[in-house]
């Protein structure tokens, strides 16, 4: 790789960084996996870089990198540590990933899509966080515009409850 590729390959990053580990935070609601998982989709992209950044979108190709590391560990379930208090020592991630709205309804959104399957979350992270339409959903998960508007219908029905049930128990404390 070249020097103007390095640089290239730098800039893309920060351009396209918040973006990708917001997206990660989400899918894995694990701050710790979401830097591992982000880490390691930029290190496949910069192996792939000559030809990534000929793309008509490079992020679209990280994008999808993401997903398929995301699928590949939650398949692979490798990692079978869980942190005591998966709060600390992230408040600094948490800030600059997610849009301070209330932390405590951020907290409940990550924990209702914790419920939800990795193929469910990943929808409803790529449709409704991401903006992307059905088709350009179906095209990343590989799956068709149908499943991916079934799979949004009754992953929003899974998650509506548990939000709910997070903001009626707050608002009666």
């Amino acid at each position: 790789m070249t020097r103007n590729d390095a640089e290239e390959f730098a800039e893309f990053v920060r351009a396209t960084g918040p973006r990708l580990h917001r997206a990660a935070l989400l899918l894995t609601g694990d701050h710790h996996l979401t830097e591992d998982l982000t880490q390691s989709t930029y290190a496949r992209v910069y192996a792939s870089w000559r030809r990534v950044s000929r793309a008509d979108d490079p992020f679209a190709y990280a994008r999808r990198t993401l997903l398929n590391t995301y699928f590949s560990h939650r398949r692979l379930r490798r990692n079978s540590e869980l942190p005591a208090d998966p709060h600390l020592g992230s408040e600094p991630a948490t800030r600059r990933s997610v849009p301070a709205v209330d932390p405590t309804t951020r907290l409940d959104l990550l924990d209702a899509l914790a419920a939800l399957s990795p193929h469910d979350r990943a929808v409803l992270v790529l449709r409704y966080w991401e903006d992307r339409s059905v088709a350009d959903t179906a095209h990343d998960l590989g799956i068709s515009e149908t499943a991916v508007r079934t799979r949004s219908r009754r992953a929003l029905q899974r998650l509506r409850p548990l939000l709910d049930a997070d903001l009626t128990e707050r608002t009666s404390s």
